[in-house]
């Protein structure tokens, strides 16, 4: 299991307004500011999204490279994909597969696609057997 994951982006404020829209229909609500001089030389400063008192996912701003990650959102019923790719369109993002069942990955695989504002693949995915 991933504890935590960075995210290069080009522009911080604007991934941070573009998260924060998109990952709230996920629950993902949590905001934390690391500031880079509280760690070791040469870390970045950060921006953290969590849930439950967990952050997990962060961005730092530098050079976006937008093959470099696809990551995957786990939601927690069908309308929860829905409500972040509507938020992910309304947000500024860009489609790339609609909310629907993905047959090749499985029968019961909901999910939706979009890329960041950098570009970055992003899908919401629903797996009744697993995400409950």
């Amino acid at each position: 299991m991933l504890d935590h994951i960075f995210l290069t982006v080009s522009d911080i404020n604007r991934s941070v307004l573009f998260y924060e829209k998109t990952l709230a229909p996920l629950g993902i609500r949590e905001r934390f500011d690391y500031d880079g001089k509280n760690g070791p030389a040469g870390h970045p400063d950060l921006k953290g999204f969590g849930e439950n008192g967990r952050l997990f996912f962060w961005l730092r701003e530098g050079v976006a490279d937008s093959h470099a990650a696809h990551i995957g959102f786990a939601a927690k019923n069908r309308g929860q994909v829905d409500a972040a790719y509507a938020a992910a369109i309304a947000t500024g993002a860009t489609d790339s597969g609609a909310p629907a069942i993905r047959p090749y990955y499985g029968p019961r695989y909901y999910a939706a696609n979009v890329l960041d504002p950098d570009g970055y693949s992003l899908e919401f995915v629903y797996k009744n057997w697993q995400h409950t």
